[in-house]
């Protein structure tokens, strides 16, 4: 089957070439586009309890509990200064008066606002507009701050979200500057012509070109995620490159047996072709987990990860063969450098060393792998905040100084939610809700509350009730400001500053505390805010991943047996991608929690690993490293099925492709490694966990694991019951 569409390939050569050219130009004027339609955020679902919390909050006060915050600061003049204040409500006025904007609370509503050194403020900025309307808001809400004698910055959720699409922008040109002339670089040592390296680079251009066009019209039915640009852009060129790099090598080896240019796309198609297919088959089906998470975030990943991979597989299998019809043995022209044999016999002699003493290599580099990912044992997960983004964008500044002048919990309060029938400022009401904010200011973790029962310590219980009796006359300008904040329609919010980070596990706990209180009779209690949404994502997130990982294994599985017929051999190949990758999650936790070469990669350690980073890379790499699996067994089933001798096999299998697994094992590196550049910690966690990960599949699990597994097994990797076979599907050639 493989062989015949090869050969069909090379006849109808020239419609194929036109087909992708029209597909190209339809792609090239919405690829540009690609940016202004993804969504940053993603890492809530609506059956989280932090995200019923912050739904009741928009429904009943009417605006999103994601506030933005305008901090506030001065050399000259204290916060205590009249002149202090009067220039926040200069710098504010206009924004007042934005219809986007539902209320806006300064120092004057909320002395807590002020920092106890003097030198800093703060106002709290609510919002009607809903997330996706954010980036077109925010210049508007920048124009409407007036200029005083106060420095000012813009920091809070809405504009976090909004500086990672543009970082994000930027990392990613940084990253195909930086990525793009090592892959050309090392496709030219590969193949010693600059014809036969530049189609690789065509193929995987290709197809990154046309699957951000794809993206772009799906965005018009689904939501995608700004990380997954990211990940195409990675995948795209990786995976475009390898998979051209593997047909394109073979074929230049059946021209130089001597066949025809039509017989050796048709014998090409037919051995790396099929390994292509198959291997892809195992990233998509790796990726395709991902849609199964009820986090946008990840459904994105998992949708355009998949379509890469599909454009990816479908542009080596049908452009490169139409091109390499068309340059024919003109494919080595303009020599730069010629290959040696001598490497192809230094992996024989390799492959002969491992398969002489394999207990002797197996042990070592098990222990090894497994040493590597023991940090992972004291992971600690979080979601993203400002500390992801490099600290001379104006939200992470903002997020810093707050954190420096008010506490690591001022900029994410923990947001209790009280709902029930009735008013919620009758004497009772009150009286049970100060019981309940006493109940929580005791904790030992809580930095303070904010309510409409907690304006000022001296003030009782009975103070309180008095305090809010006529509710249409207010007596006091605080308490007026706390019931616009804190109180409508059957809903009071107490919002809770733990003294810990968002992220840390005192801030956690803290709210599991919350959550198991229990509330006053005839109340209901939500618990919402950052640290809970963080507690929710986590939970949610490792809820889902068992069914993924199941899903993952078994597929691969399947499609191993059919490919090889051995029930023992896919069994194998998933227990040397799990090493590898578990080796990857040590590195994450070691770099990114802990800090080692924090200072060498330029980024201040996050003190936890982004939960969903994990899942992500497990879903990405278990087919990444099941590429060079297929690619190096497949070789050596070639050999095995010609003289039936599991040793030989070995050795020649990693002779014909110990080179080009390792160059197009590189080139994912040199790729993924160039993400380790960009300003976003998350992403550059991605690149270097991808980058580390293969690394060490291609060269110790490929070069030595697995010459040194086969050597032990001997026949038995063949092995598959008669009934077995009889019943696969033949993966005809």
């Amino acid at each position: 089957m493989f062989y015949r569409f090869g050969l069909f390939l090379a006849r109808w050569r020239w419609p194929v070439l036109l087909a992708w050219a029209v597909a190209l130009l339809a792609a090239l004027p919405l690829a540009p586009r690609i940016t202004s339609v993804l969504a940053a955020g993603g890492f809530s679902a609506p059956s989280l309890e932090s995200h019923r919390a912050s739904a009741l909050l928009d429904q009943r006060f009417g605006y999103d509990p994601a506030t933005l915050v305008v901090v506030f600061t001065s050399a000259r003049l204290r916060n205590d200064d009249p002149r202090f204040q009067a220039a926040i409500d200069r710098a504010l006025e206009r924004v007042r008066a934005l219809e986007e904007v539902a209320w806006v609370a300064t120092p004057r509503e909320n002395p807590r606002q002020a920092s106890a050194d003097g030198t800093t403020a703060y106002a709290l900025v609510a919002l009607h507009a809903a997330p996706e309307q954010y980036r077109s808001f925010l210049p508007r809400l920048q124009a409407a701050l007036q200029p005083t004698e106060l420095e000012q910055v813009v920091t809070g959720a809405p504009i976090f979200y909004d500086d990672i699409q543009a970082v994000t922008e930027r990392d990613l040109r940084r990253a195909e500057m930086v990525s793009l002339p090592f892959a050309a670089l090392a496709l030219v040592l590969v193949f010693g012509s600059l014809v036969a390296a530049a189609l690789p680079g065509a193929v995987g251009g290709a197809s990154v070109l046309l699957t951000l066009g794809l993206m772009v019209l799906l965005s018009r039915v689904v939501d995608l995620s700004i990380f997954s640009l990211n990940l195409v852009t990675m995948l795209g060129l990786g995976l475009g490159i390898d998979y051209s790099l593997f047909l394109a090598s073979r074929f230049r080896e059946e021209l130089g047996a001597g066949h025809a240019v039509p017989e050796a796309i048709g014998r090409a198609m037919a051995t790396a072709g099929r390994a292509v297919l198959f291997s892809g088959a195992t990233v998509f089906v790796g990726l395709l987990a991902l849609i199964g998470f009820e986090f946008m975030a990840l459904r994105s990943l998992g949708l355009a990860g998949a379509l890469v991979v599909l454009v990816s597989v479908l542009a080596a299998l049908t452009l490169l063969p139409a091109l390499l019809a068309v340059v024919g043995r003109g494919v080595d022209r303009l020599v730069v450098v010629r290959p040696s044999p001598r490497r192809r016999a230094a992996w024989a002699r390799l492959a002969a060393w491992v398969m002489a003493h394999p207990l002797r290599v197996l042990g070592p580099v098990l222990v090894g792998l497994l040493l590597l990912g023991l940090p992972f044992l004291h992971v600690q997960f979080g979601a993203p905040d400002a500390s992801i983004l490099p600290q001379d964008v104006p939200s992470r500044r903002g997020f810093d100084l707050l954190r420096q002048k008010f506490g690591e919990g001022e900029l994410s309060p923990i947001l209790v939610v009280l709902e029930g029938e009735g008013p919620m400022l009758g004497p009772q009401r009150v009286g049970q809700v100060y019981d309940f904010v006493q109940a929580i200011a005791r904790d030992s973790q809580v930095e303070r509350v904010d309510s409409l029962a907690s304006l000022d310590p001296r003030l009782t219980r009975a103070q309180y009730q008095l305090l809010y009796a006529r509710p249409d006359r207010l007596p006091d300008l605080y308490a007026e400001a706390a019931v616009r904040q804190f109180v409508r329609d059957g809903t009071v919010l107490v919002r809770v500053t733990s003294r810990a980070s968002q992220t840390s596990a005192a801030s956690k706990a803290l709210v599991g505390r919350l959550r198991a209180m229990e509330p006053p009779p005839g109340l209901r209690l939500l618990v919402g805010g950052g640290t809970a949404g963080v507690v929710d994502y986590s939970t949610g997130l490792y809820q889902d991943f068992p069914r993924a990982l199941a899903f993952i294994v078994a597929s691969t599985y399947v499609l191993l047996l059919v490919l090889f017929r051995s029930l023992l051999l896919p069994l194998k190949a998933i227990f040397m991608n799990v090493l590898s990758i578990t080796a990857s999650y040590g590195a994450l936790v070691v770099v990114f929690q802990d800090g080692l070469l924090a200072g060498l990669l330029g980024f201040a350690p996050l003190g936890f690993v982004e939960a969903s980073l994990p899942i992500v890379l497990f879903c990405v790499l278990f087919g990444l490293s099941m590429d060079y699996e297929v690619f190096l067994l497949s070789r050596v089933k070639e050999a095995y099925d010609a003289h039936g001798d599991n040793r030989r096999g070995v050795a020649e299998g990693l002779q014909r492709s110990g080179g080009i697994i390792t160059s197009a094992a590189a080139i994912i590196v040199l790729v993924s490694g160039s993400f380790v550049a960009a300003d976003i910690v998350l992403i550059k966690a991605l690149g270097l966990g991808t980058a580390i990960a293969v690394f060490l599949d291609a060269t110790i699990v490929r070069a030595l694991l697995v010459p040194a597994t086969m050597r032990l097994l001997g026949d038995w990797n063949w092995w598959a019951p008669f009934l077995v076979r009889r019943a696969l599907p033949k993966a005809e050639a």
